[in-house]
Order: structure tokens, then sequence, then C-alpha cells
């Protein structure tokens, strides 16, 4: 059956975030707060052992205490705010302050890039008359990203975890993304990094395009392929 419709991952996979340095330093800047180049590198090291940064890396551990929330992290809004930010208390930061600064500013769009090849799959999709929707393991809005970085004029839905209580490798979120595109898991293709969670999409019997997580520079072509599963 032909694909006519396409589900994407977002970070990772349309958009990646900031480095956790130009993160920090941002945040730090706002605040007033003036830091040594090398000072700085030592906290973002801490934050990026933390895993404090969503969609950056991984935390090295979670700690006891913030274990259920990991586990629901992506179900709620107020559950996301919590985790992370508990997270990047695990830092030690000297600066109080900074903790709900830094979550606040990961949800700029500033602090996303879209890869270099987003716009012109979107576009060829769009061309072809595939529908497309965004479908995300997210505690909070990021319309406001694609309408900044001129991407929302392609999407026709987004199917966003916190929106729905439910998480991906979940099969009802996939199935959710088909109902509000209109069409059958069958002819859907879902494109994301995460063989883990996006790989849950092949429960609900849509294909599967796994793309490396990278950062953007280094990936200038990796959602091309997509358009060649469409033929």
């Amino acid at each position: 059956m032909a694909i006519t419709g396409v589900l994407f991952d977002f970070s990772g996979t349309l958009f990646r975030i900031e480095t956790v340095e130009r993160w920090l330093r941002v945040t730090l800047d706002r605040l007033g707060i003036a830091v040594p180049e090398a000072e700085l590198a030592h906290w973002a090291e801490r934050l990026a052992r933390a895993g404090a940064l969503p969609g950056g890396s991984s935390p090295h551990g979670v700690p006891e205490r913030l274990a259920p929330l990991w586990e629901v992290r992506d179900c709620a809004a107020e559950h996301h705010r919590e985790l992370f930010t508990g997270l990047a208390r695990e830092a030690a930061l000297p600066w109080p302050e900074a903790y709900e600064a830094l979550y606040d500013r990961h949800m700029e769009p500033g602090a996303w890039t879209p890869y270099p090849d987003a716009s012109e799959v979107l576009g060829a999709l769009r061309e072809r008359g595939t529908r497309i929707a965004v479908v995300s393991n997210i505690g909070w809005d990021l319309r406001p990203v694609f309408r900044e970085h001129g991407l929302d004029g392609f999407v026709d839905a987004y199917v966003l975890s916190y929106e729905h209580g439910v998480a991906k490798p979940d099969e009802r979120l996939f199935r959710a993304a088909c109902e509000a595109l209109d069409v059958t898991p069958r002819e859907t293709l879902m494109v994301g990094d995460d063989v883990r969670a996006d790989g849950g999409a092949t429960a609900a019997g849509c294909a599967l395009e796994l793309v490396e997580r990278l950062p953007v520079a280094e990936r200038p072509g990796g959602l091309r392929p997509v358009l060649g599963r469409l033929g």
C-alpha cells in the first residue's frame, strides 16, 4: 500500500537542541551572572552528566527520588518540568535562581535548530499531497518552534504526549496521529531517531524509518531517504 501519511519525531529528527554550554550561557547572561569560560564549562559538564537538558544527553543515572517522575515525564507538563528541574538541581549549581530559568530557556524557539534538509523534505512531501504529523514525547507546546522556523505550514497535526497523557512507544499515540491525518497505519511511515520509542509505531502497523541523532552540522541530508520510501 502506498504511503500517504508521514509521522515525524521532533527532537533529534527534525530539530536539534542547542548545546548545554550555550543553554547555560544564555540563561546566565539573562540573569546578569558573569562566569569565566572555564567555570561555565565545568557547570555545563555537570548539567550534561545529570541529563538536565531536555532533548540533550540522557542522565548517567536517575536519582531514586526522581525515578517515578522519569517514567511519566512526558505524560504531563507538570511532571516534565519537575523532573528536569530536579535533574538540574543534581548539578548543584551555585545559582538557585537558574534552575527554572534553564527549563524555560529550553522551550524557546531560539534554543532549537532545524536540520538542514527538514524544510526541503517537508516541502517535497507537501507537494506530493502527503499528510504530515509531528509525534513527540514532550512536556510542552512545541508549535511555536515550528512557527518561528517557518515549518509550521508543512504540518497537518501535532500529536504531543503530554496532551494525550500517553507516550511513545505506546501504540495509542501513533494511532491518534493516524486518526488526526485521516490515514490508516498501513499507509503511514514513522520517522524518528529512537528505535525503542519511535519503533513502537510498528506495533500500530506503521512502517519505520530511523535517522541518526547527530549535531546539525553532521547530518545535512539524513531526512532525504524518507522521500525514497515514498517512491
